[in-house]
């Protein structure tokens, strides 16, 4: 038992380096990249740091309307993410409290869109926006992007209020709240930690999000970040520090929003797993 226990600490330990050094190689490449001369880039060992550092590729970034990028898909981002919350946390909220059988459908409902893959419905994703003359506007990509991210975001709603006491439930209604009154008093404070989570995990998806914008964008205006990356791509070659540069600028706010939420999103994740 001594000798199995010894075992299974050190092969523990040597795969968790071992993915370590997966997770750190792709973000050390990233960085000591950004940082070459666009020269040194073919003929310096793509693996050690560069014998002269440089920022122009960054400079080169901010020069091609990296503000305006960065703007857009912010904006994109916080309207995709505050609609998506508030929407859900009401939907969640019904969901729980309500125990009958039409809520209990609408949640079936909402689950089935887990299994609708994005790439299989962009075709009339893309038809329905230029209909409603949304195309090539940032509404455009923010309506798509509430409803994909509604059925993961009320799954993770509702398996948190479910933890709720009952008994805080039934003293508001005693103390003759309203339903309003208990959903924003009650409901929003004790379910942050699910909010959280939802938040940083939608905002990370449209951020990230590349088939949305190359489909329903066609104009340099409002263009985002994921997009951008064209701008450094060339006929015949492309400035590989000023793309490896300008993912690192945009990574940033999600690194933050990680590293401040990062309590939260655990207490949001586990919701649950102990009944």
């Amino acid at each position: 038992m001594r000798r199995e226990k010894w075992y299974s600490r050190y092969i523990s330990g040597a795969l968790g380096w071992v993915w370590l050094a997966v997770v750190i190689l792709p973000i050390y490449y990233i960085i000591i990249t950004s940082l070459r001369s666009q020269s040194s880039f073919y003929t310096e060992n793509p693996l050690l740091p560069t014998a002269n550092p440089t920022f122009d590729a960054y400079i080169s970034v901010f020069q091609n309307n990296f503000w305006m990028y960065f703007t857009n898909t912010l904006i994109v981002t916080l309207g995709t993410v505050a609609i998506l919350l508030i929407v859900c946390v009401m939907v969640s909220y019904y969901i729980v409290r309500r125990r009958s059988s039409a809520s209990s459908h609408v949640y079936s409902v909402v689950l089935l869109g887990l299994g609708i893959p994005l790439q299989a419905v962009i075709v009339p994703v893309y038809y329905m926006v230029i209909q409603l003359g949304l195309y090539d506007s940032l509404l455009g990509l923010i309506l798509p992007s509430i409803a994909f991210g509604i059925p993961v975001t009320v799954l993770i709603m509702v398996n948190f209020m479910r933890d709720i006491p009952d008994e805080l439930f039934d003293s508001m209604h005693v103390d003759g709240a309203s339903e309003w009154k208990i959903l924003w008093r009650l409901v929003g404070p004790l379910s942050a930690p699910a909010i959280t989570t939802a938040g940083v995990y939608q905002a990370l998806q449209v951020w990230n999000g590349f088939l949305f914008p190359l489909v329903l964008t066609q104009s340099s205006d409002v263009r985002v970040l994921t997009l951008s990356l064209w701008t450094y791509q060339g006929q015949y070659t492309s400035n590989t520090p000023a793309i490896l540069a300008a993912v690192t600028l945009s990574a940033l706010p999600m690194l933050a929003a990680y590293i401040f939420g990062r309590r939260q999103m655990v207490a949001g994740l586990t919701a649950g797993f102990g009944k």
